[in-house]
Formats: C-alpha cells, sequence, structure tokens
C-alpha cells in the first residue's frame, strides 16, 4: 500500500517537502483568511461596498431608526456603484459572482439589516425574476432603471391571511371583460419591503388557478386602485420601509406577463436568491456585534482591569469570532457551487439557518 500512495503521489507531482514554521499572525478581523478564497474581483467589490456603507450608509442609520424614514436616494447611490443586481449579465448590471453578491450584503448588513432588506429585494425579488423568467422586451425596458436605482421595486407573495402558506394565496388575476390582453389583479399582500415608495411590482396571483407572477408599474394600473399603505411603529428593520399592496382591479398588459414560469417554483428561485443573501448578511450584523462589543470591552474598566482581560468575557468574543468565521466560510462554498449550478434550495437554508441562529444567539450574548 505505501508503494502504491508512493508511485500515485510521484505521477500526480505532489511535493512530500515539509512546509517551512508558519511567521503569520492571527488577525481577529480576518480570522481563517476569508481573502485567501476570493479572487481579486470580489476583494474589491468587497471593498467598494465596505466604504461606501462605513461612510455613506452608518452616518445616516441612527435617525433613520429613529424615525422609520427610508432615504430613497441611497438606492440610486447603490446603483452608481454597481451594487444592484450585481450578479446580472448586461443591462448596466455589473454581473459578478454569488459571493460578491453575498460580500455586498455582508457590508450592508453590518450597517443595518433594513438597508440590506432594501437592496435584497431590489436585487433578488425584482431584479433577479426580471431577469431568469422575463422575456427580452420586459429585461430592456425595467433592468437598466432597476440598476441604477431609478426605479425601486418591490415583491408582493405574502398575504394578510397566508403569511408562510403562500400556496393559498387568494390574489387573483383574470381576463380584462371588455379589453383585450389586458388583466385585472384583485387582493392584498403584506409586509412587503419598498412597497410604499415602489415604482414597480412583482405580483403573484391566481391565474386559472395556477400561480403567475406580474409586473405591475404603478402609474399604469388603468382605472383600477393600486394603494400601498407603510407598515408603521415596527420594533424591527425601522430603517427600511415596509407596507401592504391592495389592488383593485389593477390592469396589467399581458406584456407585463412572465410568459413561461407557473406555480411556486417562481417566487421560490427569488426567495433563493434572496436567503443566500441574507446568509452573508446575518454574518456581518454579527461581526458589526462582534466589533462594537469587543471595542467596549478594552475600553470599559472594572476592578481596576479592562472587561477584555477577563475569562468569560473572553470566552464570549471568542465564540462570537469563531462562528463568524465558520459562517462565511460556508457562504463561500454555497455560492461557488451556485455559480456551478451545483447548489440546492437545502444548501441554502442550511447556511440561512445555521447563519441567522449564530448571529443571534452571540449577538444576544
Amino acid at each position: 500500500m505505501r508503494t502504491q500512495l508512493a508511485s500515485a503521489l510521484q505521477t500526480r507531482h505532489i511535493s512530500n517537502a515539509r512546509p517551512a514554521l508558519s511567521k503569520a499572525k492571527f488577525d481577529w478581523e480576518n480570522p481563517l483568511r476569508l481573502d485567501t478564497l476570493l479572487t481579486e474581483d470580489e476583494i474589491a467589490i468587497s471593498q467598494v461596498a465596505h466604504e461606501y456603507c462605513q461612510e455613506k450608509l452608518y452616518p445616516r442609520v441612527l435617525e433613520g431608526y429613529r424615525t422609520e424614514i427610508f432615504d430613497k436616494t441611497l438606492m440610486r447611490e447603490m446603483g452608481e456603484l454597481g451594487l444592484l443586481g450585481a450578479t446580472i449579465d448586461g443591462y448596466g448590471c455589473s454581473g459578478v459572482s454569488s459571493v460578491a453578491y453575498g460580500l455586498i450584503a455582508r457590508e450592508v448588513e453590518k450597517v443595518d439589516s433594513g438597508y440590506r432588506s432594501a437592496m435584497s429585494v431590489q436585487s433578488s425579488l425584482v431584479m433577479h425574476p426580471i431577469d431568469v423568467f422575463g422575456t427580452q422586451e420586459q429585461k430592456d425596458r425595467f433592468l437598466p432603471k432597476l440598476a441604477t436605482g431609478e426605479l425601486i421595486g418591490c415583491f408582493g407573495l405574502t398575504e394578510p391571511n397566508h403569511g408562510s402558506d403562500p400556496a393559498s394565496m387568494e390574489t387573483t388575476a383574470r381576463p380584462h371583460p371588455t379589453k383585450k390582453g389586458v388583466y385585472l389583479l384583485n387582493g392584498a399582500k403584506n409586509w412587503i419591503t419598498n412597497s410604499p415608495i415602489a415604482d414597480i411590482a412583482i405580483i403573484w396571483a391566481k391565474l386559472n388557478g395556477e400561480i403567475r407572477g406580474f409586473i405591475v408599474e404603478r402609474d399604469n394600473v388603468g382605472n383600477g386602485s393600486f394603494a400601498t399603505p407603510a407598515i408603521k411603529n415596527k420594533t424591527a428593520l425601522r430603517a427600511s420601509i415596509t407596507g401592504m399592496v391592495q389592488m383593485d382591479d389593477v390592469e396589467v398588459p399581458e406584456e407585463n406577463l412572465f410568459p413561461d414560469i407557473k406555480g411556486l417554483k417562481g417566487p421560490f428561485t427569488c426567495l433563493n436568491s434572496a436567503r443566500y443573501g441574507i446568509s452573508w448578511g446575518a454574518i456581518g450584523a454579527l461581526e458589526e456585534a462582534l466589533k462594537l462589543a469587543r471595542n467596549y470591552a478594552l475600553e470599559r474598566k472594572q476592578f481596576n482591569k479592562p472587561l477584555a482581560s477577563f475569562q468569560l468575557v473572553q470566552k464570549k468574543l471568542a465564540e462570537a469570532l469563531t462562528d463568524a468565521a465558520y459562517g462565511l466560510t460556508n457562504c463561500v462554498q454555497v455560492g461557488r457551487l451556485k455559480d456551478q449550478g451545483l447548489a440546492t434550495p437545502e444548501m441554502i437554508s442550511m447556511i440561512k439557518r445555521r447563519n441567522c441562529d449564530v448571529a443571534l444567539k452571540n449577538a444576544r450574548t
């Protein structure tokens, strides 16, 4: 067996030389050297997102949280940097990897989960379905303006009576009785990020009993009513704007219907993309919580010592750091598989569930 192994190694030209003793130094802000798993482009994109979020978003977050006011101009700012719909090729989008998209989500959520939610909805729940399910005319008409932030979109799936059971949705679409090539949408959606400020809405409704996707343009609903009242006094995600979508005989032209996708595969494909970004974002939030806690523990003194000198505090910080590092590594792996067409919804569920769990646990600790 030893001879066979030696022969195999020699055939593959694998060196058996021992590596020199490591002179590397541990960096608590990059504990498992995430940078060695990234391409040069991904590192550059992460840096651009980091600088924007720290310099432009961070100063706004406290006021936005207090007042529940979402500054629409930040969508244009993100668009100018190529952060919206970043994985899409063409139409003014950056065409980057899934890992790069995750790195963007991580940096945004280091500042605020609400900002990341707004960005994710625009990218994964509005632009993504248009790119994957839309006609060429729909892509040409909507994607460039969504990429720049000139248009803001929302995603209408959940309903007041069916939050976790979209298959039971009550929103319907039917052919207009007198206008050929026009559908009438009726129903309500709830807990919809961006809806009060959205120019377009991806609405999922039942047409002849099948779930179909429609692009609803706020300024083009015919004689129908399209209302998007905001949900106020939230206790979380306060800096993002959340609302309802109420539709009464909203007119949608046939050219705004996704032509081929039917059933829950359509919305769930979008949600998979968004959930992958959330798995990165949750760790970004944990990393920022860790940074703030570490700084406080170093500065705050008790018994003439910094809190950080006590082992119970060190244990909490070490566990948070470990979980964050593991979470990011898992995100990279699934992102690489995603771009190779090898990722499954179960994989994304695993990393999202795990990363959200450890982020909550350690932040609370």
